[in-house]
């Protein structure tokens, strides 16, 4: 049995996995996630040293 190229396997030819313009989007996504997950964060961190702050009811 003889092997000819090009008949398996991947081919010669490159293609972009993925347009810019979708992995510009993309980034962009997970930049704004990240930024609003930070706020969040911080927002929680605020609150909780707040609540420790103010006595306790009696």
């Amino acid at each position: 049995m003889t092997w000819s190229p090009g008949t398996a396997g991947l081919d010669s030819r490159t293609v972009p996995a993925v347009p810019s313009r979708l992995a510009s989007a993309t980034a962009t996504l997970v930049t704004i996630g990240a930024l609003s997950l930070s706020v969040v964060i911080a927002l929680t961190m605020l609150s909780i040293k707040v609540a420790m702050a103010m006595p306790l009811p009696t």
